[in-house]
């Protein structure tokens, strides 16, 4: 069997009920596609955004569905008796991204059976394609419709036209122009269709302001199978001034390649991503449908030409929940990115690119705070990085560690790729913007340092004082940038390593690192473990004994804790770490495996059986990325760093009970693949240069 071929989520069959939608993404576009794949779902495209016709924040906005459509049976649509139409099954294939669904229409005496295959381009990312073929029982008179779907969208169409601007014949079959609310964004696209076969070709010129659609009509016989292609590109404003203009350039080169080709390219790329699968060798094949399941959505929902990172939900939303409304958080910077440094580090790039693009809305929201440096915000909008929080943003004002998680995503990144252009011209700047700020944002005490008035990943309404993660990350960001400015030639500030030697952890008579000065277990969120990320996926260094006494403290209180997101997904790191392989594999289970629900293997934000008013939201990024964190640095011990990658492997490799190994044939380490071996009760992982 092949090593790197995927364990793909079983088939589903019929209506979807209350499960999420399937969520097909290339990192570029996100679409939900239906049990009904020719029923719009939603769209999202990176950068993409309008005014929340709630909140009023920019938020990323919905646009007109790319891949909608509908069918006749003797002049009779099934859009107008939904009835007609029943979902067979549904199958989604992690090892290519494509998306196979089968539907049977009954309407009168006949039936036509469609199969709809759907993918999101990753060789052509601004293009989604479908392939419907369809089959009758008898003969009748067919009709198949290729639409772009702006029904119950907000926004407006600003132009829509059938003819290709300066040019005697078309180059497609139209494109349309749409500006989301309030008139932040605009969006173009633009569909190309095709057929094998001798059918009328129809459109309605006079809708200026309807949907784009095209129709094949035909007269068919039993078992002749009919296929029927659409390709669609599109192109937001972020990336061009006239994005409907582009989006017809880019589905003309996608056109002509044609769909067969897209398909084969998009296949290819996603063979090179699986030479990347991480192999769990003994555990059970649930867990290895786990780590493939996380792999495939991550590497999904980021791409090298995202303009904007990517949501701690990727690009998926859906009608029941706000989904952060698609802004990029801190999760992003914890949780996602370190994998995708030795992943997809293309993308991880790309992801950081957006965040330097931000400097000068994160130097201008630390000026407004009175502050020095840069401040990165709690809720980047898509656009232009600013703060985007909803309401009153409580929560944003005394959130300080966001800056220190952006800070050590971008040391991550230049320690793992190794690339010297990339710690000059991207990291520094935000490393010392960084480092400005926390000199500036600490407080003076008798003995050293500290932070009042902030917070950490519990989250509370109040503020508090010396958050201990915060802590422990500022001295590795002040530390790191002392060093990254003698690799950039340039002198650090006497004031950061002042400060770095000057922060003082919060310590418990017993020993054990508070979260924050005046922490009692037993208060509101007490059971939150932010202390134990400092230890991993941080690497503080904390002497031996209190690590010790801190992992069995916070590990004692986990029952508390699971149901959360985000370091639920830590915990059997944690617990290997702390030598019990029997708990660190029912951690797993409580603080990730039970996240997941429904159709897909997507893994929610919450566990439901632990929320009064549970909502399936997901796939979440913060939780999928903390189970892949674990897998390739916790659990084999790596803790990257400007060293030779040779000296990465730092502790004993402890696994859950049952595991024998975590394998990985390729990973991007300082430009070269890499093989990675973790056997359980080795001294040290291996990093291999493949």
């Amino acid at each position: 069997m092949d090593p790197h071929l995927p364990i793909s989520p079983p088939v589903e069959r019929g209506p979807r009920g209350p499960d999420l939608p399937a969520y097909v993404s290339n990192g570029l576009i996100g679409l939900r596609v239906r049990e009904n794949p020719l029923t719009a779902g939603m769209c999202i495209v990176s950068g993409f955004v309008g005014e929340h016709h709630e909140k009023r924040i920019e938020a990323a906005a919905a646009g007109p569905y790319p891949l909608g459509g509908d069918v006749a049976i003797d002049g009779l649509w099934a859009s107008d008796q939904p009835q007609s139409v029943e979902p067979l099954d549904q199958a989604y294939d992690f090892a290519t991204g494509e998306l196979t669904t089968r539907l049977a229409v009954r309407i009168g005496e006949r039936r036509v059976d469609l199969e709809i295959v759907t993918f999101a381009s990753r060789s052509h990312p601004t293009v989604v394609c479908q392939q419907v073929t369809a089959e009758a029982d008898g003969a009748c008179d067919l009709m198949v419709r290729s639409r772009l779907d702006t029904n119950d969208l907000r926004g407006r169409m600003v132009e829509r036209r059938l003819d290709t601007a300066g040019e005697p014949e078309p180059v497609c079959d139209g494109s349309i122009l749409w500006e989301s609310e309030g008139e932040l964004a605009r969006l173009g696209l633009a569909m190309s269709t095709a057929v094998a076969h001798e059918a009328e070709r129809t459109q309605e010129p006079w809708d200026a302001l309807g949907p784009l659609s095209t129709t094949y009509s035909q007269r068919t016989q039993k078992g002749r199978r009919l296929r029927f292609q659409t390709l669609t590109s599109l192109v937001p404003s972020v990336m061009h001034s006239q994005p409907h203009r582009h989006a017809v350039r880019m589905v003309a080169i996608a056109d002509q390649l044609g769909f067969d080709e897209l398909r084969r390219r998009n296949r290819e790329a996603w063979r090179e991503l699986w030479k990347g699968r991480i192999r769990l060798i003994g555990a059970e094949a649930r867990w290895q449908a786990m780590a493939d399941a996380a792999v495939f959505y991550l590497n999904s929902s980021v791409h090298h030409a995202s303009p904007s990172s990517t949501s701690i939900y990727g690009l998926a939303t859906w009608r029941d929940h706000h989904y952060y409304f698609g802004h990029v958080m801190w999760d992003v910077d914890a949780f996602a990115i370190p994998p995708l440094s030795f992943l997809q580090p293309g993308a991880a790039t790309s992801m950081l690119e957006f965040r330097k693009r931000g400097l000068p809305a994160a130097r201008d929201h630390a000026r407004m705070l009175g502050r020095q440096g840069v401040q990165f915000p709690w809720e980047a909008g898509p656009s232009r990085g600013e703060e985007a929080t909803p309401g009153g943003a409580s929560a944003a004002a005394r959130e300080d560690h966001i800056n220190l998680h952006v800070a050590r995503a971008f040391i991550h990144h230049a320690d793992a790729t190794g690339d010297e252009r990339f710690l000059h011209e991207d990291a520094w700047p935000v490393l010392r913007g960084v480092a400005d700020w926390l000199v500036d944002r600490v407080d003076r005490t008798r003995d050293g340092y500290t932070i009042r008035e902030g917070g950490g990943p519990a989250e509370r309404p109040e503020t508090e004082d010396g958050d201990s993660l915060t802590l422990m990350m500022g001295r590795i960001v002040l530390q790191r940038t002392i060093e990254v400015a003698g690799r950039v030639g340039l002198p650090a500030d006497p004031a950061w390593a002042r400060v770095a030697e000057g922060l003082h952890l919060p310590i418990r008579d017993d020993g054990v690192i508070a979260q924050h000065i005046g922490y009692r277990k037993d208060e509101e969120k007490g059971a939150t473990p932010s202390p134990l990320m400092g230890f991993f996926p941080c690497w503080a260094e904390v002497d031996e004994e209190t690590m010790r006494r801190t992992l069995t403290f916070y590990l004692g209180l986990w029952k508390d804790y699971v149901g959360s997101p985000m370091l639920p997904a830590l915990y059997g790191t944690w617990a290997a770490w702390a030598g019990d392989r029997a708990l660190s594999l029912k951690l797993l289970e409580e603080g990730y495996g039970r996240y997941q629900y429904g159709r897909f293997q997507q893994t929610l934000e919450y566990r439901l059986d632990k929320v009064s008013e549970p909502v399936a939201s997901g796939p979440f990024f913060a939780n999928m990325g903390g189970f892949i964190t674990g897998l390739l640095f916790g659990l084999p011990g790596l803790k990257v760093s400007w060293a030779p990658p040779e000296t990465w492997a730092q502790r004993p490799v402890i696994l859950p009970e049952g595991w024998e190994a975590i394998e990985c044939d390729r990973l991007w380490v300082h430009g070269r693949p890499c093989r990675l071996v973790a056997r359980q009760g080795a001294e040290r992982a291996e990093l291999i240069p493949a």
